[in-house]
């Protein structure tokens, strides 16, 4: 049996052959774009220092995802949401990304503010300051390009739903009109 890839190899060659090579590729349904693994794109996350750096070069809007380690569907955004090549290629395009653990010990500094872990909350107290009191993992936060609050959204969101607040915010649909007819219109 040293032989068997090579036979197998063998049998694959003369089946194409015989009856093409479209018979051994699946195609996608028509309603799914499907990027190889090798060209999807993937967000650029930032630390929310590097963020306000970002930002004084050009500004953007910024989308951060406040997560714990243990957050069960933190993790399922982060394998099935973040990881949609169209869900990174908008947010790297119109934001800048940042991830925030709440439960994080390292001293973050932001306009002459410095935050730190607060053992009260057993969260960092930029979490619990984005989040504004209202623990619960995971949550979007979206700031406007002067890094002011547009809205903390909590909960788990698969990717069409997520792409859907993201060009609300992004495209600045927010300005216009509320998110009720937004989503109205986009039904």
């Amino acid at each position: 049996m040293k032989n068997r890839p090579f036979a197998l190899l063998t049998l694959l060659t003369l089946a194409i052959g015989f009856t093409g090579l479209s018979a051994f590729v699946v195609a996608p349904a028509a309603t799914t774009t499907i990027a190889p693994a090798s060209l999807a794109e993937t967000i650029k996350w930032l630390t929310i220092e590097e963020a306000v750096v970002q930002l004084q070069k050009e500004p953007r809007k910024i989308v951060i995802d406040v997560y714990t380690d243990w957050c069960g569907w933190c993790k399922k955004m982060d394998k099935g949401t973040f990881a949609d090549p169209a869900v990174a290629a908008y947010i790297n395009k119109n934001y800048y990304a940042v991830k925030l653990d709440a439960e994080s010990k390292k001293p973050i500094t932001l306009n002459g503010h410095t935050y730190k872990y607060n053992p009260e909350y057993k969260s960092h107290e930029l979490a619990v300051a984005l989040l504004q009191g209202q623990m619960s993992y995971p949550t979007t936060v979206y700031l406007n390009e002067k890094m002011e609050m547009l809205s903390p959204v909590p909960g788990y969101l698969d990717a069409a739903a997520f792409s859907k607040i993201l060009r609300f915010f992004g495209d600045n649909h927010y300005k216009k009109t509320s998110w009720a007819e937004y989503e109205k219109k986009r039904k």
